[in-house]
This record gives C-alpha cells, sequence and structure tokens, in this order.
C-alpha cells in the first residue's frame, strides 16, 4: 500500500516542488527587473539634476552679463532661469530623499523660481530690476556654481565606484550606514552650506510671498471653550450636537486656535476650526452620510446665500460652482461698491439630497476681508472691449479685484462669454487694458453667479 501511495505522491510532489522553483525564479526575475528600472530611473533624476543646476549656473550668468535696459533679453532670461529651477525641482522629488534633510536647498530653488517667474511676468520697462535684485542674481550665480561643483563631486563618486542609488534607501533606514554612504555625505554636505548662506533680499515681487498669516493679528478678544461651544451651536442652526469637546491648539504661538469634535443627531461627526483671538471659524464639516441628488444648482446657491447671510457673512456673491459625490462647493466673494473682490472669498459646501450646508471654508475670508480703497478704473468698458478676443462672445460684464501673478491686487474689468465653443471669464487690467488672467469656466459657474 504505502508503494501503491508513493509511486502517486512522488511525482506530485516533484510536479510540485519544480512548480515552486519556476515560481520563485519568476518573482525574483521580476523583482530585479522592478530593481532594476528604479535604478535607472534614479541614475538619470540625478544626472540630469545636476546638469540643469549647472545649467542654472550658466543662464544666471548670461542674465547678469546683458545690458540692464535690454528687457526683452532679461526677461528671457529669467523665464530661462526659473524654468531650469523648476526642472531641478522636479528631479530632486523624484530621487529617494525624502528622509534626508535636503529642505534648504529646496527651499533655495523654490525661492529662485518664484524670484525669477514674478521678475519676468511684470513689466521690467516701467519697473526694471533694482540694485537689491541684482545683487540677488549675483549672490544667486555664486551659490549655482558652489551648489555646482558639489554635485560634480557626488556624481565623479557615483560614477567611478559604481554606486546604487537603491543602496540609499537602505542607508537611510539604518543610521549606522548612514555616515558611511557617499550620496547621502555629498547631499548632506550641499544642504549645510546652503544653510550657511547669508539672508537674500529677494525684492518687492516676493515681499507678499514671505508675509505671514497670524491668528494673533487678527482684531477681537481672546474667546474661551465655552463661548466656541455657543459659536459651535449656531453654526448647526439649532441641530443638537453630543459629546463636544474642544481643544486648543499652539497655546502662546502665532497659530493659537481651538478643535471642536462632536456628533450630530445622526450620529455622524462634526468638526471645527476657530481662532483663539476674535473666535472666528477657520472651517467646519459635518461628515453625515449624503443621499442620492434632488437639490438643482440654483437651490444649492439659496441655500448658501441663506446661510451666510444668517450668520454675518455679508456681501457676499456666488462666483463658481462645483458638484461632486452628491455634494456642491459653491465659492463666494465679497462685493463692494460692485466691484467683485476676489481675494476676499470662502467656499460652502452644500449637500444636494436636502440642501442643507455641511461644511465651510472660510481662510482666505478670515485674512483678507476689509474695506478696500477702490478707484475707478482709468479705461471705460468700451475701452477695455477692444481688448478682447475679436472671436469672443461676451454675455456679461462687471468689475472685479484680483491678484495677479505677482500677488498684486488688481482692478479689472471681467467678461464672461464663448469662443472656440467654451465658456470663459476673461480679466482685463482696467488702467492698462492687458489680459490679467483667463478661466475656463463650467455652465453652472456661469448659472450660480449670474
Amino acid at each position: 500500500m504505502y508503494r501503491r501511495l508513493s509511486a502517486i505522491m512522488f511525482p506530485i510532489m516533484t510536479v510540485l516542488l519544480i512548480g515552486a522553483v519556476l515560481w520563485g525564479y519568476q518573482v525574483n526575475q521580476e523583482k530585479n527587473s522592478i530593481l532594476i528600472k528604479a535604478e535607472n530611473q534614479y541614475q538619470r533624476a540625478f544626472h540630469d539634476l545636476s546638469f540643469h543646476v549647472d545649467k542654472l549656473h550658466t543662464e544666471l550668468g548670461n542674465t547678469l552679463a546683458l545690458n540692464s535696459a535690454s528687457y526683452a533679453s532679461q526677461r528671457k532670461g529669467l523665464v530661462n532661469v526659473w524654468r531650469l529651477t523648476s526642472q531641478a525641482q522636479s528631479e530632486i522629488n523624484q530621487l529617494p530623499l525624502t528622509l534626508l534633510p535636503f529642505n534648504k536647498t529646496e527651499e533655495l530653488l523654490s525661492n529662485i523660481s518664484n524670484f525669477s517667474y514674478r521678475a519676468a511676468v511684470r513689466d521690467l520697462t516701467n519697473e526694471p530690476l533694482n540694485d537689491e535684485e541684482m545683487k540677488t542674481l549675483t549672490a544667486l550665480y555664486e551659490h549655482s556654481k558652489e551648489i555646482t561643483n558639489d554635485l560634480r563631486d557626488v556624481q565623479t563618486k557615483v560614477i567611478a565606484s559604481s554606486l546604487r542609488w537603491m543602496d540609499v534607501e537602505s542607508a537611510l533606514a539604518s543610521e549606522q550606514k548612514m555616515l558611511d554612504n557617499t550620496i547621502i555625505d555629498g547631499f548632506q554636505t550641499v544642504d549645510k552650506k546652503v544653510s550657511e548662506y547669508e539672508e537674500l533680499n529677494w525684492g518687492p515681487s516676493m515681499s507678499a510671498m514671505f508675509e505671514k498669516r497670524t491668528y494673533t493679528a487678527l482684531s477681537g478678544n481672546e474667546t474661551t471653550e465655552e463661548e466656541i461651544r455657543q459659536k459651535a451651536e449656531q453654526l448647526m442652526n439649532g441641530r443638537p450636537l453630543t459629546d463636544v469637546r474642544v481643544v486648543e491648539n499652539g497655546n502662546g504661538t502665532e497659530y493659537n486656535s481651538y478643535s471642536l469634535s462632536a456628533k450630530n443627531e445622526t450620529g455622524s461627526e462634526v468638526a471645527m476650526d476657530f481662532t483663539k483671538r476674535g473666535g472666528q471659524l477657520i472651517w467646519f464639516m459635518d461628515s453625515r452620510a449624503i443621499g442620492e441628488t434632488n437639490v438643482n444648482p440654483d437651490q444649492a446657491r439659496q441655500s448658501a446665500q441663506s446661510y451666510l447671510d444668517a450668520h454675518d457673512y455679508q456681501g457676499l456673491t456666488p462666483v463658481s460652482y462645483d458638484a461632486f459625490q452628491n455634494v456642491a462647493n459653491l465659492t463666494f466673494a465679497a462685493k463692494q461698491d460692485d466691484v467683485v473682490v476676489y481675494p476676499d472669498k470662502l467656499t460652502v459646501k452644500v449637500a444636494l439630497d436636502n440642501a442643507e450646508v455641511v461644511g465651510l471654508q472660510a481662510a482666505d475670508y478670515i485674512f483678507e476681508h476689509k474695506k478696500r480703497e477702490l478707484k475707478k478704473p482709468t479705461l471705460s468698458l468700451e475701452q477695455a472691449k477692444k481688448s478682447l478676443n475679436s472671436n469672443f462672445q461676451s454675455s456679461g460684464d462687471s468689475l472685479a479685484l484680483i491678484k495677479n501673478d505677482i500677488d498684486q491686487e488688481v482692478l479689472c474689468y471681467q467678461f464672461t462669454g464663448r469662443v472656440n465653443g467654451s465658456l470663459y471669464r476673461i480679466y482685463i487690467n482696467g488702467d492698462t487694458g492687458e489680459e490679467v488672467k483667463v478661466e475656463q469656466l463650467k455652465q453652472t459657474d456661469a448659472e450660480v453667479s449670474s
């Protein structure tokens, strides 16, 4: 009996063993193939990074060598600097450096990118680069030279010793190996040198970027936890909240706030954040389950508008509408003297099963809501229309205050209409007639803002 059983089982086990070996071999081959592809991608990203930083150094030198009155060539040079810096940033993001301190270098590249872009898009004829900005360009030229040399040094060692980037991930996971890894040592050296550079003056085009939004700068008295509870109940329009918990965040810092969590009458979670100074709502979200859509865009707009009016968000007008998973997101902007003030905005979430407001995002509104001195535009409406595409069919117009590419507030004529079969909103500078911004719209955007 055992012989017959062995005669049956032996071939079966042999087949299973061979199958397991073949399967293991195939898995190993696939794993090696994936590792080779990943290594090739890392090597390409690193060598491209070294190349583009080298080109960045060259382009900064070319821009500095130009005649300061050659605005067109200067703009072209700045655009090239922006392009190369953006490529270098992208390549850094492709390398396995998430656990490695390289933030100072990434911050420097980000600032170079923003500085060059903002300088390039402004009118250099009327607002040329000033002496401080030229000094900054000179300093960046020197810094990029040093970074290029350090990256070349790492590149030489990588090629000479056939170093693998896959080993970097292993080294980052092991503190003992980290100190002995040439690639990691090289990048740490670059970042340490960058952190020791003197602070640069990035000029007026970057000043808005470095302005801090802090809750302590807001007006009003400091609120208590009990006052936050009362505000939460008001925002729920009388709907009861249970298991209410209020936690203070960032005590003694510039971002001192309260976080409130609770449950509504259905047992779903409700979350809200408030500033401690002034007790202003930053955002809130009711996570209740939302049923099938029974509400049209106009009904959602009316519900959102009524909610804002009831909670003292006055003078706001709808400017956009977007629906996703049975929830409508409506953006409202302030309106002052018939001018739509886009920086002063907030977003309301409306459930499309019963038109109930289930969320509000008001961070921009907190910092931007103020009365502005709005001057009349130099150009008339008819003069501004001449700047539009001859094929543009305007269906509506108004005055609007928007932020341009360098974060400056610009008074514009806002035209809504169609061209090439699509719906657009075009903003024309009210003083110069230049196109400041173009947005493609959905039909619902036009409907709720009409």
